[in-house]
């Protein structure tokens, strides 16, 4: 391979970093590298043995284009006029193999010229890529001979319909939203590959169509080259091909690009906001090439293919009031609003008020009856939002357009997480799985369902400052109430629900719920069910939008017990804390036991237990509960092990002895378990039954037979003092107590106000193997007994919650301060739990 190769790829290489780190690896960069690697091309084709039939080296994809970056694939089509043989295989050789030794990650197709003449209906991504295809070395009559056989109609109607269809799986990936916080340059929508689609359906349907459109050509040239030149830091900084805009890569971009701000945060918020507006460009830029004359649909209000649009374009301009109704039309009749009626609105929504927007009664009963969840009421909200109508009808709801928050679990901008609920929402009233149809069932239940989508819509507004979000929130929501024509009754619900939207999350996820008093003290928020319906769905969608992980049918189980146990007790109340002989439940268990049980057994197991326990297990787990503690000894460990779902439960029956919850905990993290909530509680005979519920990521259960048995080995063994956990737990992360740098500032709260039983400790710390042993063994170092634990992980955040007790009462003030000082130090890594 000449020398020179290298020399002229590397001298490309350092003349785009350059470009690149005085921020202008964008559009002309790009190009100029590309035209480098077309030089090298050319050199190796006119080095190369000459078959005796045409050849020609052509470019397709990113590099047809003229845009590539410092680790893109050299994506290269190289067709011959006829058979291959050996010349040809030779010349081939010769081409593609120095281009492999410079290390270029080469993805060639290699075609004769007469398989063009079938269509590939199994390659859709090489027929896109063919779009983009230019000559960069060899016989021009052959490629213009590719060129007539690739572009007819039949081709390029199958290429277009593969397109949409492969748009559409993207977009699934995404959640159909481009509001990523750590957002993929080149997949997301919005990012680059949507730009990319907008010009080849252009291309390969009508290409004037590329010199009209939603945006001017002007601001999609801007948000290409913003995001070449994003996308081109990614790779020089990944030194890959890495496409994802991570946290840590938006502020080596944010300095790269010269983005003003004092710190950081401030210049990345700078650089994300830009990000989005750009993507919103592009994504809108799109949805216009995917759209495409009128069916009456309302008051001078037409149907076309394009959606719902104006039939007067200039009457409706000075008619404010009957823009809603377009996009009650359009929610009627399935289908979105047309691009010029949005675009009408985006030109004049700046000219008026609130109030010109609903200046009778009868226009303010309409804004409430659509906000009534149906089909397709998120996909009319995203279009009032994406033309500027919604924030001039809800002035509050502007503050927080583009805004980023940025707290690591969050997925989306608040503008869009606040959509996402009405979506979540929506989705209730539609296509509602199994595990929602409960949930469904509330939703359908409401009176006044429009009330809780009003209450989505401003539950986050306050967001647009750093304080407490709901107070501003309230003290926002307001001043709409009278705009709208809020009766004095509709004003309280919504507000209700604005300043208490945290709280069911909060006690469903980080308090004992099976807890008499934690449910009572909720209970006491709520004076009406019809509240407490209203704030349990208000939760879901809430939740839910965060990101497609948060909600796990777990937290949903949970939020649902919550619900329950609420309404039971604003119906009913709740009975005794602990288990009585005169108790249905117990009565029930005693009539309907096993032939293998008497009733002494299971009287005597249950005496002292708390009554949530006969609501927390049905009567086949209390039984076996009976048998595992059937003459147990000291230093005996009864162990059983079952799937649940998604999630496995191990029960443990054993003797009361210091530390057990600790090394029980640290037992399951030494094997790679993630623990999602554990119980315990102990007899007054010193009876001790834990239960834990885990996942298993690493699939250690499923793929070992022995698995089960190793684990039970190891607990026998921890339990009985024979092995340490910590020796464990050292064993498969070395570095367990010399930690990385902390991402989050632990935080330890002491409340002995919620529960009556309970002191309860709130723990925000570093997701980590051994965390839970670790704040439970500095517990027990502490002399006190763990009875219930919360586990909650929220992106790099865990959440632990725990019920304990000392010598069988709450904590006094001293003993929490004393105990919060020494799990503070412990977190802090001042010292281990050993």
């Amino acid at each position: 391979m000449p020398l020179s190769f290298s020399i002229q790829l590397d001298e490309a290489r350092r003349e785009l970093k350059d470009d690149i780190l005085r921020g202008h690896g964008g559009r002309a960069a790009l190009a100029r590298f590309s035209d480098r690697l077309d030089t090298i091309v050319r050199q190796l084709f006119a080095a190369a043995p000459q078959p005796p039939q045409p050849v020609a080296v052509v470019a397709i994809g990113g590099y047809g284009r003229r845009q590539l970056f410092l680790h893109s694939d050299i994506d290269l089509l190289v067709l011959f006029g006829g058979h291959l043989g050996s010349a040809e295989e030779d010349a081939l050789r010769a081409i593609l193999h120095p281009l492999w030794d410079l290390g270029l990650v080469v993805g060639h197709q290699v075609r004769e010229i007469e398989e063009f003449g079938k269509l590939e209906v199994d390659n859709p991504e090489f027929l896109m890529a063919l779009v983009d295809a230019r000559l960069v070395a060899g016989d021009r009559g052959l490629y213009d001979r590719f060129e007539s056989a690739f572009h007819h109609a039949g081709t390029h109607a199958h290429v277009v319909g593969a397109l949409n269809a492969l748009i559409d799986e993207r977009y699934a990936l995404f959640n159909a939203t481009l509001y990523q916080l750590e957002p993929d340059v080149k997949e997301s929508p919005g990012a680059l590959r949507d730009l990319t689609a907008t010009r080849w359906i252009g291309a390969l349907t009508d290409p004037s169509l590329l010199r009209r459109g939603v945006e001017e050509p002007s601001k999609i040239e801007e948000a290409e080259d913003f995001l070449l030149r994003v996308r081109s830091i990614l790779h020089l900084e990944g030194k890959r091909n890495q496409n994802q805009l991570t946290h840590q890569l938006q502020e080596k971009a944010a300095d790269i690009l010269g983005y003003p701000g004092a710190f950081p945060q401030q210049r990345v918020e700078r650089l994300m906001s830009d990000y989005f507006r750009h993507a919103r460009v592009v994504t809108r830029s799109l949805a216009w090439m995917r759209k495409t004359a009128p069916t009456p649909a309302g008051l001078n209000l037409g149907r076309t293919n394009d959606g719902i649009r104006f039939i007067d374009m200039r009457q409706a301009a000075v008619q404010p009031a009957t823009w809603l109704a377009a996009f009650q039309a359009a929610i009627d009749n399935n289908c979105p609003v047309s691009d010029p009626a949005l675009s009408l609105i985006r030109q004049y929504a700046e000219r008026f008020r609130v109030e010109d927007f609903f200046p009778t009664p009868t226009h303010r009963a309409g804004l409430l009856h659509f906000l009534k969840p149906a089909a397709g009421l998120y996909a009319r909200l995203s279009e009032m939002h994406d033309c500027g109508l919604l924030g001039r009808m809800f002035p509050p709801f502007q503050a927080i357009t583009y805004r980023v928050v940025r707290d690591f679990f969050h997925k989306y901008t608040v503008d869009e997480h606040t959509l996402l609920t009405i979506r979540n929402l929506e989705r209730l009233t539609t296509h509602a799985p199994p595990d929602r149809q409960r949930f469904s069932s509330l939703l359908r239940d409401l009176q006044q369902p429009e009330l809780l989508v009003l209450s989505l819509l401003l539950h986050d507004v306050g967001k647009w400052r750093d304080d407490d979000h709901h107070v501003e929130s309230v003290r926002m929501a307001r001043e709409m109430f009278r705009r709208i024509g809020l009766t004095q009754e509709e004003r309280d619900t919504v507000e209700f629900l604005i300043a208490n939207h945290l709280a069911m999350s909060q006690v469903a996820f980080r308090r004992d719920t099976e807890d008499p008093e934690i449910v009572k003290k909720f209970a006491e928020l709520f004076g009406v069910e019809e509240r407490l319906k209203m704030l349990c769905l208000m939760t879901l969608a809430d939740v839910e939008a965060v990101s497609t992980e948060t909600l796990t049918p777990w937290r949903a189980e949970l939020l649902w017990r919550l619900y329950v146990d609420t309404y039971n007790q604003l119906t009913m109340g709740y009975g005794d804390e602990r288990i009585e002989a005169n108790q249905p439940g117990h009565a029930e268990l005693l009539a309907n036991r096993p032939s293998d049980l008497s009733e002494s057994d299971i009287s005597n197991f249950l005496e002292g237990f708390p009554r949530r326990y006969l609501r927390l297990f049905d009567s086949e787990a209390i039984y076996r509960h009976v048998r595992l503690a059937r003459d147990i000894h000291p230093d005996e460990v009864h162990l059983w092990m079952e799937r649940k779902g998604e999630a496995w439960e191990l029960t443990v029956v054993t003797l009361d002895k210091p530390f057990l919850f600790s090394n029980i905990s640290g037992v399951l993290s030494s094997f790679g378990m993630d623990i999602l909530r554990g119980h315990a509680m102990t007899s007054p005979n010193g009876l001790v039954l834990d239960v834990f519920v885990f996942t298993d990521s690493e699939r250690f259960l499923e793929l070992n037979a022995s698995a089960k048995e190793q684990m039970f080995t190891v607990l026998n063994e921890v339990v009985s003092g024979k092995e340490r956990v910590t020796d464990r737990l050292r064993g498969r992360e070395h570095s367990l107590f010399n930690r990385r740098p902390m991402r989050v500032t632990p935080v330890v709260h002491a409340d002995n106000t919620s529960s009556k039983r309970y002191t309860i400790i709130d723990i925000i710390a570093d997701d980590e193997l051994g965390l839970l042993y670790r704040i439970s063994r500095v517990m027990s170092q502490n002399g006190c007994d763990v009875d219930l634990v919360l586990i909650t992980t929220e992106g790099r955040r865990a959440i632990d919650v725990f019920h304990i007790t000392k010598g069988g009462r709450k904590l006094s003030a001293a003993e929490q301060a004393e105990l919060s000082a020494h799990l503070q130090r412990m977190l802090e890594g001042g010292y281990e739990a050993t």
